[in-house]
């Protein structure tokens, strides 16, 4: 900053210790990386591939790898032009270093989400120069259930998540730094940032940033600087575009018309925009979101309120508010869409969290303590009486059972710490989560599992599916399970289409659509070819009639909702 736009003392401090690291914050540091690995990382391979994200993902990132085309993305063969590149690319790569199981495929959403805790910690310690601060706000952004939840879920808004942050806290660099050289390069860094996360997820990549750094410029009447520098940080985004831009433009010319259209002025404003949701519809949503923590809310709106003169705390309510209200707007909308808006959050929280504890005020830390027991305690009365009423673990399942009683109560026995010692454990809520993001997936009772984790059951019958010349599902969840398994892109669709109408629409692809009409003539003509392995989903009487449709001869294979039936080849 220049001397005309003297900083707070709390920054100018920083400037002078920034390179020091203390033993005391070595060891909070030491204690983010082990929380990292036991709750984000060791749990990736404890159970299987959520439908329908994840297996379409891995599906579509192994398939790049597989026929070496980095610059479209195919979805079981078929055009699939919802997102950019990037994203895919990451998934892909953690599949190409790690191998073509649960630990590649969601690696990229845990590293991604890793990296915005970090960019929590260093921003915090910016802006404060406090190691209790940089800790706190940290812990909490790592711990919020949203983000947790979704560090070990291969899909892209924790990739998109942690190149918004880049961006913003880029910025904040930029305009705090007290050398050129440091400037430029944060500059550079926003750059970047802005354009993978472009290639990630679109436009959206752009227009936060800007939608937070302009008003803030204007405010602290320093426009000047943003047109001296900006311009920069726009030629570097685009020079990480371009390439990418016209080679899909080249390979895929109808990319930039579907892409533009229907996933941002589609989504955004037509009333039959997919995920419609009513406005207010993340109101309630930012309270779950910031869980085990939503009772400090109140306090921080409030305190935020009281300091919003202050530059820091001026740019992180920009930061927060902007894009919820612009999220909020959009037609279109998904839980995972407010991300970008928690990392600000846990800022703010974490800085009133620390003013609490460095005053001694234990009331409004004890009060989320006695929330989250009564959630757990309600949650635990609610498995017992479900299970004791409709058994929804069966007897064979009661290490699954366990492993939910384990959970409920860890989440009490964690918050009740924080009731008792609120000023000495107040951040115990992040041991019950680590275990709730941890343990959970792996606890869901069968139903569950062969409901929305297909890939299990299909694994077991991997031998005989691998042995199999064609390939059939009625639903696109289990058929890109079956695809990725497989390693065969070619699953043909049985009386679905789903959100692959747009690459269906092609003629040259016409022969992947199978219809209950002439089923038959399919599934003769693949037999004369060899064996055909088909995935079925029953759950309603179109889906039994499907199957009713099918020759009988073949051998047949059920769990739940799930049917994996096998037909021999039959003579020409």
């Amino acid at each position: 900053m220049t001397s005309n736009h003297p900083l707070p003392d709390s920054v100018a401090q920083t400037r002078s210790v920034r390179h020091r690291m203390p033993p005391s914050e070595r060891w909070t540091v030491l204690i983010l990386i082990a929380a990292f690995v036991a709750f984000y990382l060791l749990p990736l391979m404890s159970h299987g591939l959520w439908i329908p994200d994840e297996t379409r993902y891995a599906q579509i990132a192994q398939e790049m790898s597989l026929t070496g085309n980095w610059i479209s993305a195919h979805f079981m063969g078929l055009r699939y032009f919802e997102k950019p590149i990037a994203g895919y690319w990451m998934i892909a790569i953690g599949q190409v270093v790690f191998g073509d199981n649960l630990f590649g495929v969601r690696i990229a959403s845990a590293l991604s989400t890793g990296l915005s805790v970090w960019l929590a910690y260093l921003i915090a310690r910016r802006f404060w120069n406090d190691p209790r601060k940089s800790f706190a706000c940290a812990l909490l952004y790592m711990s919020f259930g949203l983000i947790a939840g979704q560090a070990g879920y291969a899909n892209l808004d924790p990739q998109f998540t942690f190149w918004v942050n880049l961006s913003l806290v880029s910025f904040w660099f930029a305009i705090d730094s007290s050398t050129p050289r440091g400037r430029l390069i944060a500059w550079v860094v926003l750059g970047v940032a802005c354009g993978m996360g472009f290639m990630t997820k679109g436009f959206l990549a752009w227009l936060l940033p800007a939608l937070i750094a302009l008003p803030y410029m204007f405010w602290q009447r320093r426009v000047k600087e943003l047109l001296r520098y900006g311009p920069l940080a726009v030629v570097v985004a685009t020079l990480v575009c371009l390439p990418w831009a016209l080679a899909i433009h080249h390979q895929e010319p109808d990319f930039w018309r579907f892409f533009f259209w229907n996933e941002h002025v589609r989504r955004f404003a037509a009333d039959n925009a997919q995920h419609a949701r009513p406005w207010w519809f993340y109101l309630p949503l930012l309270v779950a979101s910031s869980l085990p923590w939503a009772a400090l809310l109140p306090t921080t709106f409030i305190q935020s309120w009281k300091n919003k003169r202050q530059p820091v705390f001026g740019f992180l309510s920009l930061w927060f508010a902007l894009p919820f209200i612009v999220f909020s707007l959009s037609s279109g909308k998904l839980p995972t869409y407010i991300m970008p808006c928690l990392l600000p959050l846990a800022l703010l929280m974490g800085y009133a969290v620390t003013e609490m504890l460095n005053q001694a005020q234990s009331r409004t830390i004890r009060i989320n303590g006695w929330l989250n027991v009564i959630i757990a305690t309600g949650a635990l009365v609610a498995l017992l009486y479900l299970q004791t009423t409709k058994e929804i673990y069966e007897n064979t399942e009661m290490f699954s059972l366990s492993l939910a009683f384990i959970v409920l109560v860890g989440w009490i026995i964690s918050n009740a710490l924080q009731i008792l010692r609120p000023l000495h454990l107040w951040a115990m809520p992040a041991l019950g989560i680590g275990l709730l993001v941890a343990l959970l997936p792996a606890a869901m009772p069968s139903q569950i599992v062969d409901s929305k984790m297909p890939d299990r059951f299909i694994a077991e019958h991997l031998d005989s599916l691998n042995q199999t010349t064609s390939l059939l599902s009625n639903d696109l969840g289990a058929a890109s399970a079956l695809a990725w398994l497989t390693k065969r892109p070619q699953v043909d669709l049985y009386n679905v289409i789903g959100e692959l109408k747009y690459g269906l629409s092609d003629p040259a692809v016409a022969n992947r659509k199978v219809t209950t009409e002439n089923v038959g003539q399919w599934m003769t003509e693949a037999r004369k070819k060899g064996s055909v392995g088909v995935v079925m989903r029953v759950n309603s009487v179109d889906e039994i009639q499907e199957v009713e449709r099918l020759p009988i001869d073949g051998k047949r294979y059920q769990r739940g909702n799930l049917q994996i039936l096998i037909f021999p080849q039959t003579q020409p």
